[in-house]
């Protein structure tokens, strides 16, 4: 899973994140420390402790996805492929049917490693003047285009404020200016008074792209914030314009949803101060609270931005097995149940081990995934819809994999006229304590969430809200990528009542993405797994049995934005 705190981000982190994209290259590894011989024992007899049957199962694939073996599952690594290639037997093993490529349960995921190859070049021409070049490092640091390798954008200037249209509110930060073949100047992120998931949503660099290409503009920049400019941290920050950022490729080049607005870079707030002028102060002065709604305005001048990028392949692959559906008039409609496959692989040594092992962070999902396509299998009753059961890679370099099968859905041989109707998805679940309730983020959005509370009462529990409200958790996770394609979506976890909330703190304090997390790990319960397998198979088998489709709430955000069904 990947967790990013949604404080005011610098124009550089929302280019370094593209459209949470970002991918930060790990130190080189030292060799891990021995682990003593009365160490060793204690972790094996942790391990090889005895089981029930249906948890023992659970363990199994924990214990081997999480060995320091696979070297923490990085996606485009050889370990990742054999994890793939384990997942793919197990799901032959459960009885799905191949729905990745050439009838094989793989679906190649094409990715690559986005990056600047270059520091490019920006120059302002004022009104009857000559052209003055910006300086790296003060006055500008450069993007990237993951679709083409040199960008070459001149244009004129417009001002709009944060870049939000929101057609729910009215809200428009382009009225007033027609900005067609403009280069549009912005301040990241969005205001705290939004709900935090349409924050999140609007607060993203690919978001405010998407709307600037909507409204016809050439370019967009993004403006230092304010506390950016108090750190004085732009010099420092322009440093990192080659971090790596991974995507997946589409015809050659890397995938852009708004290909025609490119994020050509950032400017300084003290060149921002330049370019403005005298106006400048009190949008300076505006620009110290997100609540404020600036008036668009052109600029005169014109801004020519060059900027050049370069990618290398990485190949990987989606695992997908299908169960088609009894029923032939609903068998196409395709229900989406996902976990991410990958972790972060190697880093840096914490207590002398390199290996992120990722038990917890998604072995258990993958786990969950799988000994849920079990239970359908011993039903002995086909679902009366198709149930997709999809391990995806790259979550943790960005939602990756998800993205590419979201875009080019593959149901294989048995089901070739499958559409997505719904996606639950697992991503972390926390089994180290005796669960009271489950969350499913996003289900208030859609007809899922009165499916999630019945399964959960089902087993004697309780449904709560999201407790984490402004980690937008629900923009967060593989399953926003198929919000983004329209289909009601939601992310589930075991809840926070009772021991949950001390649980939840722990494994982020000492766990989240740290070597720690281990299969050998004692507090580790593994009847809290089968319990939550248990939820998921009655979630899917009802969403899979219903007389209806599952549907978006009448004018939900998300759902209108998208044109999901049943939300206008």
């Amino acid at each position: 899973m990947r967790i990013l705190r949604l404080a005011a981000v610098s124009p550089l982190a929302l280019l370094a994140a593209a459209a949470l994209h970002a991918q930060e290259a790990p130190a080189p590894a030292p060799a891990p420390q021995p682990v003593s011989a009365t160490e060793l024992a204690k972790r094996n007899a942790t391990v090889n402790a005895a089981l029930p049957p249906a948890e023992a199962a659970m363990k199994a694939h924990v214990m081997f996805l999480a060995s320091d073996a696979l070297k923490g599952r990085e996606a485009g690594t050889p370990e990742y492929d054999i994890a793939a290639q384990y997942v793919a037997s197990q799901f032959y093993a459960a009885g799905l049917r191949p729905a990745g490529d050439a009838g094989s349960y793989l679906q190649a995921v094409p990715l690559i490693q986005v990056k600047a190859k270059d520091k490019g070049s920006l120059s302002y021409t004022p009104p009857r003047g000559k052209p003055v070049p910006l300086v790296f490092g003060q006055d500008y640091a450069p993007g990237t285009n993951a679709s083409q390798a040199t960008t070459n954008v001149t244009g004129g200037l417009a001002f709009v404020g944060y870049g939000i249209v929101n057609p729910e509110t009215g809200r428009d930060d382009y009225a007033g200016v027609d900005v067609k073949g403009k280069i549009v100047l912005v301040f990241g992120g969005a205001p705290k008074s939004f709900h935090p998931e349409i924050r999140a949503h609007y607060g993203s660099l690919q978001s405010k792209r998407q709307v600037a290409q909507m409204k016809g503009a050439a370019g967009v920049i993004l403006i230092e914030n304010a506390a950016g400019a108090k750190a004085g941290n732009f010099a420092r920050l322009a440093e990192g314009y080659n971090r790596s950022r991974t995507a997946w490729a589409k015809d050659g080049v890397g995938f852009d949803p708004a290909p025609r607005a490119p994020a050509l870079g950032s400017i300084s707030q003290a060149y921002a101060a330049k370019l403005f002028g005298t106006g400048w102060a009190a949008i300076a002065k505006g620009a110290e609270s997100d609540e404020t709604r600036f008036k668009a305005q052109a600029l005169p001048g014109t801004l020519s931005a060059t900027i050049n990028t370069e990618w290398t392949t990485v190949a990987s692959s989606n695992v997908a097995g299908i169960i088609p559906g009894g029923d032939p008039k609903v068998k196409d409609e395709v229900v989406v149940l996902t976990a991410h496959l990958d972790h972060v692989g190697v880093g840096r040594a914490v207590n002398g081990d390199t290996i992120y092992n990722g038990a917890e962070d998604n072995a258990v999902g993958i786990a969950s995934l799988i000994e849920e396509a079990k239970k359908f299998k011993a039903s002995g009753t086909p679902p009366r819809r198709s149930i997709l059961f999809l391990a995806v890679t790259a979550e943790e370099k960005g939602l990756v994999g998800a993205e590419y099968f979201a875009n080019n859905p593959s149901f294989g041989a048995d089901v070739p006229g499958g559409r997505m109707v719904a996606n639950v998805n697992l991503d972390m679940p926390i089994i180290t304590y005796k669960f009271e309730d489950v969350i499913a983020f996003g289900a208030e959005r859609s007809t899922l969430g009165p499916i999630v509370k019945r399964a959960a009462a089902g087993i004697g529990v309780g449904f709560s809200p999201d407790p984490m409200p402004d980690q937008s958790l629900f923009v967060r996770s593989d399953h926003y990528r198929f919000v983004q394609q329209g289909v009601p979506s939601v992310f589930l976890w075991p809840g926070v009542k009772g021991p949950g909330q001390a649980a939840v703190d722990e494994f982020f304090a000492k766990h989240y993405h740290k070597p720690s997390d281990e299969p050998w790990n004692p507090a580790i319960d593994w009847s809290q797994g089968v319990r939550f397998i248990e939820v998921n198979y009655a979630i899917a088998r009802e969403i899979a049995d219903a007389a209806e489709r599952p549907a978006w709430n009448k004018g939900d955000f998300f759902g209108t934005f998208y044109n999901g069904h049943g939300a206008k």
